[in-house]
């Protein structure tokens, strides 16, 4: 769950710098993801201006770092 990811040339244009940070809860993801972490009850996506996921994280925290770390701007979504 701690892994670098590639966000793109699409990150680096005007509009591309957003991201959208929410709240999912385990139960709405596939059963693979939620073996990973069974100690959680929810994980915080990172999602691209476009809505497209672009990465699960264990807490809140971790992606607002996550996302500052790609020089994006996060922005919460409830």
């Amino acid at each position: 769950m701690n892994e670098k990811f590639e966000f793109g040339p699409e990150a680096s244009e005007p509009s591309g710098n957003l991201v959208y940070i929410r709240r999912v809860e385990l139960d709405t993801l596939p059963d693979d993801v939620r073996k990973q972490v069974p100690d959680a009850d929810a994980l915080y996506a990172v999602h691209g201006a476009d809505g497209e996921r672009l990465a699960l994280v264990k807490d809140r925290s971790m992606a607002f770092m996550l996302a500052r770390q790609n020089e994006l701007t996060p922005v919460s979504v409830h």
